[in-house]
């Protein structure tokens, strides 16, 4: 490995812009992100760029549904994503939208280069249409019988059933996800990027080290089986930027999605005068330019984008790095099992560095799928973290600062350890680098357990008893920092604050440069427990505070199919009351607008409810039943005219119907389709 300072962009894949970011997300950021902090440890100019995917059918619906526009929805998004982001220790240099003027420029200057040099066809196509919204409807949102099995309710392009694959015009009585409505075809012209032209370019560039092994192999089954023209086009109502020259034709998002990176890349070089667009993009560039990417994107990174830059006049990325997807608990991610774990409720349990370490731990450079097992993850971050790494400071570091004026020996005890333990910086720098964070993190244990053997055997607590050995507990607690010392610093991409935390203990700057370097006389602060061991109860409470229960309750009905309430178990009619006293109460159809946990109130969720003529806040027990973004857009039913009720958490204006027991066995009234916010019910 060269040590000529390298010049480095590094992007992850774009979050799309209607929802929150979960922990399967997170295994792409994280894996990027200690690529990224290595890289500015070694010395290098590395810099990382992302951004919301922002464009689309899906989120031009969602705020329809919201009763809000596109970008007030997609600015809600960006602040949430943000916040995720920083609590998990991402450290973007710029994290922007491509909803922005500069991918604007950037996707019609690419399309019309593309265009001028005849890489854009048009031609006529028919599409499933829904007449009563209107709208051209993509893959996802038309569902109908399979063709071949016959299975009901598939989506518009594959079959969960048989696995088939096949156009939407081939599913048997398709209706429109969107109204119900009955779709038929129509024409409509689109526009085409010519991905065959590029075949030869794509085929050496794909063999030319690039990519992975395994990315690779599956292009060449796409090259055999020959690459078909691109729609790059959507007919308007749509989402995103307008095609140059046209009036209701629109970029497919998977065409400036892409642009984005460098979208995202050109605002940060608009603000700092260090770093200049051209540089990164031009064809001569000699700059490194890396995406980090999920499996299921393969495809758009590998053909589409590098065909896209080569066509325009830029150059192409120097490698694309694709991982798996996560499991929890040797499954699929599950609402009904609460397996389906959001970063926000993570953050509301446990320490972010805990799944940062993990993932490095069980991450590799190939794409295979990482499992989050809940109880392999305690016991692994408690046994490694808390149990060798940390352990160390903590059986030395009290005797430096009660016994030895908390300043460092003058004297290396054991030479030949520290040495071992500078040695491995080659082969721990070379794994990092070659994003084998997996086996980093093993050397890095091996070295930790080499550490506290070290201190076992020397045993410093009996030494300081003699006053003949004390100098001698002098050095080996000294050389238990000084091992610490370095071990951290191989761990500090992984685990940004904590080694922040040991940088202010240790009083130094922990660089990798500096590894070689000996702390004799140096005076140290006073140790502080650096981080708790995992309790299981906490991740017990993620999990709970994650499950959808809506679903777990219906996955339960079709499984175990239990006998309906008896009489005796249901509650017995209220006293009857009179029409007039009835009459009186206004219930109104509401919207939820916005959802979110109340700090400290275990059973309230506080809601903004859109009524038509004004905005009301409620706060609603209904915590235990619903997660906060799965009651977002949804119509519901309140009691309008319920005297306003002033809580330590504010004023609750109003309150929203719901039936069932209570607990997790509860249910907010919903009304039948066509309802609108303000609407009285009758």
């Amino acid at each position: 490995m060269t040590n000529e300072q390298r010049k480095i962009l590094v992007t992850s894949a774009l979050p799309y812009a209607n929802g929150p970011i979960h922990l399967g997300h997170l295994l792409e950021y994280i894996q990027t992100d200690i690529w990224v902090r290595f890289q500015k440890l070694r010395g290098n100019t590395c810099t990382y760029v992302c951004a919301d995917d922002a464009h689309g059918t899906p989120i031009m619906l969602k705020a329809q549904q919201m009763g809000i526009t596109p970008e007030e929805m997609i600015n809600q998004v960006h602040v949430e994503h943000s916040a995720d982001f920083n609590e998990f220790h991402i450290e973007f240099d710029n994290y922007h939208s491509t909803h922005s003027p500069e991918n604007q420029a950037l996707s019609e200057e690419i399309y019309n280069k593309l265009n001028q040099a005849g890489h854009i066809k048009t031609r006529t196509i028919s599409q499933l249409f829904d007449p009563e919204k209107n709208m051209f409807l993509p893959d996802r949102f038309v569902k109908g019988t399979c063709p071949k099995c016959k299975s009901e309710d598939q989506n518009g392009d594959n079959c969960d059933n048989c696995g088939a694959t096949y156009s939407p015009t081939d599913l048997l009585s398709p209706k429109s996800v969107i109204s119900g409505a009955e779709p038929v075809l129509k024409d409509s012209e689109h526009y085409f990027f010519d991905l065959p032209a590029f075949q030869n370019m794509l085929k050496d560039w794909t063999i030319s080290g690039s990519l992975q092994e395994e990315m690779s192999n599956k292009l060449n089954e796409w090259f055999e089986q020959g690459l078909q023209q691109w729609d790059i086009s959507r007919d308007a109502p749509y989402f995103g930027f307008k095609i140059p020259n046209t009036e209701d034709k629109y970029f497919y998002v998977w065409l400036d999605a892409p642009i984005g990176y460098m979208g995202s890349f050109k605002n940060l070089c608009d603000k700092r005068n260090d770093l200049n667009f051209d540089d990164y993009w031009n064809k001569d560039s000699d700059a490194e330019v890396y995406h980090f990417i999920g499996k299921d994107i393969i495809y758009f990174h590998s053909l589409f984008w590098p065909a896209m830059l080569e066509g325009a006049g830029f150059r192409k990325p120097s490698s694309v790095y694709a991982h798996g997807y996560v499991t929890v608990n040797g499954a699929k991610m599950s609402k009904s099992r609460g397996t389906f774990i959001k970063a926000r409720t993570y953050l509301d349990h446990l320490d972010p560095e805990y799944l940062r370490y993990y993932y490095a731990a069980k991450l590799n450079n190939r794409i295979d799928d990482l499992d989050l097992n809940l109880e392999d993850f305690a016991q692994r971050v408690n046994s490694d973290l808390v149990g060798k790494v940390i352990n160390i400071a903590s059986r030395t570091a009290g005797f430096i600062s009660k016994r030895f004026n908390a300043t460092l020996s003058p004297v290396v005890s054991n030479q030949a350890l520290l040495d071992e333990f500078v040695a491995a910086e080659a082969n721990i720098a070379a794994l990092y680098e070659g994003r084998e964070f997996g086996k980093a993190m093993r050397e890095i244990m091996a070295l930790a357990d080499k550490a506290n053997q070290y201190i076992a055997e020397e045993a410093p607590w009996q030494l300081a008893k003699n006053e003949e050995t004390l100098e001698r507990a002098h050095q080996v607690c000294s050389m238990g920092i000084h091992l610490f010392r370095v071990l951290i610093t191989y761990l500090k991409p992984v685990l940004p604050k904590l080694a922040d935390k040991v940088e202010q203990f240790l009083n130094v700057e922990l660089k990798w440069a500096d590894i070689n370097n000996t702390l004799v006389n140096h005076e140290i602060q006073s140790f502080k427990a650096l981080m708790q061991r995992i309790d299981m109860k906490h991740v017990e409470a993620m999990v709970d505070a994650s499950k959808d229960n809506l679903v777990s309750a219906t996955a339960a009905a079709k499984e175990e199919k239990p006998a309906s309430k008896t009489n005796s178990e249901i509650e017995p009619i209220a006293d009857t009351i009179s029409f007039d006293e009835f009459a009186k109460i206004d219930l109104r159809i509401a919207r939820i607008v916005k959802a979110e946990h109340v700090e400290k109130a275990e059973k309230l969720l506080r809601l903004e409810l859109d009524i038509g003529s004004e905005t009301r806040q409620v706060f609603a027990g209904i915590k235990s039943a619903y997660a906060p973004e799965d009651l977002e857009g949804k119509l519901t039913v309140m009691v309008a005219n319920l005297a306003p009720r002033k809580m330590r958490f504010g004023e609750s204006q109003g309150m929203v119907l719901a039936a069932g027991p209570g607990g997790k066995d509860l249910w907010i009234l919903s009304p039948g389709e066509g309802a609108q916010p303000g609407m009285r019910v009758m």
